[in-house]
């Protein structure tokens, strides 16, 4: 499946397909529809220079300076190198199932050189898929600095959400690495719900209603008024398990009580959003972006909640499948149109230029039909980047290499039609408590189920004796693809039945929506 792409200069003209969409001048696309032009005639340069770092306890948008984000992306000596070699050396940065994953298709990059992650896992030591550096402090930009130096990496993919809002990919920027990743400033997205809501309402972007609230009594309050169901929210980042989405209103005070009484999230959540429960089937909508250009991936639909049935806490996800039947063409040009391309414009706009992956979680509402954005995420989704990654038959370092350079507008996607599902392995108790350095075996074997099952590892180790164990809360993402939702789900679980690891779990039912409609239409 190819997806073609195109380029900004002057004019842009949206065909059908997957290519970059370009941001229009003081309006969005208007009633985006393949074969129509628009004139793209905003100059970047004449962003306000005012820099400004977004804090997370601040409640107006912030401007930042993507002048310098920019000049130092274009002026880098590395990107001459990349050039002239025309093989890179990359390094990941990250350790769980999505880094994994982001290994994997690098690996099979043809433009890749070597792939090193930093600090990776076992797991990901043992697939061949990259060179662990396990002792790179990832905390510390002058380590990373240093060794990318000492090493001639050529590009640097940060894969999860905490150095990216810390300041990474500034700090490589500013010392000339060609860096896949946003800002700190524009990290805000993710960094601070408060402010992705904030920038939603100053641009029109579809979204929940919601309040914020640093008062626990206040908050009660405006639960009393508003009813149940209704979802409450850390304003910060909480690793995925800050979302209640409360049926009564007990569980809601309870949530408030967490947050803002207990501080179950620490700084993470002295600040909580409460908005409105919609109701609706739920999906991830990924775009890479260079600045200027938004480059739609193939959709993705994820499960959150931990038990099967969609039943218990939520999660970081329990299991994944790609594409989504919910999300159709039509849907993708909505998407695009009334979600995508304004944030892109609105965070430019506000002086906060996003390079990077952008991460839609959204609602496709019962009622209405129409997406509501739930939350931005600044990097690839986990388990969603493990089926995209699989799906993915382009070079991905060229890919990520044109989004570093402002170059997407020349990129075309190819993908696999094939639908790649993955079931997310977990530690007894998740996301509670659970226990750390139990055996995990057969994972060999279990990848021999099919040449179309892979294995992407996210809390593994190696304990004393060389048994590979479990480290971590969500542990693997056994993955395959197939001819349908239906031929992937079977070689998933067949591996999945393989794996000897009595103290793991795992739900029965991923891919249940997409089995349903296939049947469904096969009726």
């Amino acid at each position: 499946m190819a997806c073609a792409a195109y380029s900004i200069r002057g004019h842009v003209k949206l065909a059908a397909g997957h290519g970059p969409y370009a941001l229009a001048n003081n309006h969005m696309c208007g009633s985006l529809k393949p074969s129509v032009s628009y004139s793209i005639s905003r100059s970047w340069s004449n962003i306000s220079s005012t820099a400004s770092r977004h804090a997370a306890h601040h409640s107006h948008l912030i401007v930042g300076n993507p002048e310098r984000w920019r000049s130092s992306l274009k002026a880098s000596p590395v990107d001459g190198t990349v050039v002239a070699e025309g093989k890179i050396t990359v390094l990941v940065i990250g350790g769980g199932g999505r880094e994994h994953a982001l290994c994997f298709a690098l690996n099979r990059s043809p433009s890749c050189e070597a792939v090193l992650c930093a600090p990776g896992n076992a797991g990901i030591a043992q697939s061949g898929d990259a060179v662990c550096i396990s002792d790179l402090d990832i905390s510390n930009s002058d380590a990373v600095i240093s060794f990318c130096q000492k090493r001639g990496v050529g590009m640097v993919v940060v894969g999860p959400e905490v150095p990216l809002v810390a300041g990474l990919a500034n700090d490589l920027v500013k010392a000339g690495i060609l860096t896949f990743g946003p800002s700190s400033e524009a990290a805000a997205l993710e960094g601070s719900k408060d402010f992705m809501k904030k920038l939603c309402y100053k641009y029109d972007i579809p979204t929940a209603q919601y309040c914020t609230f640093t008062d626990p009594e206040k908050a009660k309050q405006y639960v009393k008024d508003q009813g149940a169901p209704i979802v409450v929210k850390a304003d910060g980042l909480a690793a995925g398990k800050g979302v209640v989405v409360a049926m009564a209103l007990d569980e809601a005070f309870e949530a408030i009580d967490s947050m803002l009484v207990d501080d179950s999230f620490g700084l993470a959540g002295s600040r909580i959003i409460i908005e409105e429960y919609l109701e609706g089937e739920e999906a991830s909508f990924f775009a890479l972006v260079d600045g200027e250009n938004a480059l739609p991936l193939e959709s993705a639909q994820d499960h959150k909640r931990v038990g099967d049935g969609d039943v218990g806490p939520n999660t970081g996800g329990m299991g994944a499948y790609s594409p989504a039947p919910i999300v159709t063409e039509e849907l993708k040009h909505t998407i695009m149109e009334t979600i995508i391309i304004p944030t892109v414009k609105g965070m430019a706009a506000e002086g906060c230029e996003f390079v990077g992956v952008l991460y839609a979680g959204l609602m496709v509402e019962k009622k209405s039909g129409l997406p509501k954005l739930i939350e931005y995420n600044v990097r690839f989704g986990d388990p969603e980047c493990q089926v995209l990654m699989m799906r993915l038959e382009s070079d991905l370092a060229q890919v990520l290499l044109s989004a570093c350079k402002g170059e997407l507008g020349k990129v075309s996607l190819t993908w696999s039609p094939e639908i790649a599902m993955v079931v997310v392995m977990a530690s007894e108790g998740y996301p509670g408590s659970y226990k750390k350095g139990t055996v995990i075996k057969n994972i060999n074997k279990a990848e021999q189920v099919s040449p179309a099952v892979k294995i992407f590892h996210a809390g593994t180790a190696l304990d004393g004796d060389g048994n590979l164990v479990a480290v971590g809360g969500r542990v693997l993402g056994v993955t395959a693809k197939g001819k349908d939702i239906e031929e992937a789900r079977s070689r998933a679980y067949d591996a999945v039945d393989v794996v000897d690891w009595p103290e793991g779990f795992f739900r029965r039912d991923i891919g249940w929506r997409a089995l349903k409609q296939e049947q469904t239409a096969n009726y």
